[in-house]
């Protein structure tokens, strides 16, 4: 790779990491999938959609150096705050009629022992450079805990003895001895 890719990477990558930084509020278009799926429903229409222009309304995303909050709710206010050294996975995930507006959802899981997602970014366009942007993040503070290496560490005869190995595991039923 030339020189000159690698400076219009590096431009490209904080033109987008700016980009990122400055998403506030989901796209409109979230509000018409909201109502979309309100309407999937007619009778319970009126009861559905208060609480969702609600929502749409007071969702407020904001991404910053540490970590990323997403808060929303005006009686019940909510707000969760995740900092990226938490992040374990992330997820993209969008049905038919988020696909047709251009919408997806992030989904951010972190190791709290809960099965479901710690938060979800929903309403977004540029959920593909969102999710780049946190893997990023990820990488950067792996790195920063572990350092980078060439190759895969490769253990000793003292610290492999540590481990136990798969066939001395179902030998034993399961259990260490």
């Amino acid at each position: 790779m030339t020189r000159g890719r690698r400076i219009d990477r590096r431009v490209n990558s904080i033109r987008d990491d700016a980009a990122i930084l400055a998403i506030e509020r989901p796209h409109p278009q979230l509000w018409k999938y909201y109502l979309l799926t309100c309407l999937v429903i007619p009778p319970l229409f009126p009861i559905l959609i208060l609480p969702m222009w609600f929502r749409y309304h007071t969702l407020r995303y904001k991404f910053t150096k540490e970590g990323i909050s997403m808060s929303w709710g005006i009686l019940f206010r909510r707000e969760v705050i995740i900092q990226y050294a938490r992040i374990q996975d992330i997820h993209l995930r969008s049905n038919l009629v988020e696909r047709w507006l251009g919408l997806a959802r992030v989904l951010v899981q972190t190791a709290s022992g809960n099965s479901s997602a710690e938060m979800t970014l929903e309403g977004l366009t540029e959920f593909e450079s969102v999710r780049d942007f946190l893997y990023d993040r990820i990488a950067q503070n792996r790195y920063r805990l572990f350092g980078r290496r060439a190759t895969c560490l490769v253990p000793t005869p003292d610290v492999a003895r540590r481990f136990l190995a798969d066939d001395s595991v179902a030998a034993s039923g399961g259990e260490r001895s």
